[in-house]
């Protein structure tokens, strides 16, 4: 789904969607642009989603030392 890059880290994904907020707020997005931003948003929340499930399901398998 999300178009992410695999060498992103988690931090610069979220680091990523602050700016895309920030913009979004400041209304420093035209019209033709706020349909892509709010695309990438998605899909880097949907990484970022992802990866702390992926993290807590290892975390816990971890503790009951599977």
């Amino acid at each position: 789904m999300a178009n992410i890059d695999k060498q992103t880290s988690y931090a610069e994904a979220m680091a990523e969607v602050e700016q895309i907020v920030a913009r979004l707020r400041s209304s420093e997005l035209g019209i033709d642009e706020l349909s892509g931003a709010v695309r990438r948003a998605n899909e880097l929340i949907a990484e970022c989603r992802k990866r702390l499930v992926t993290t807590e399901e290892e975390v816990e398998r971890l503790i009951k030392g599977e």
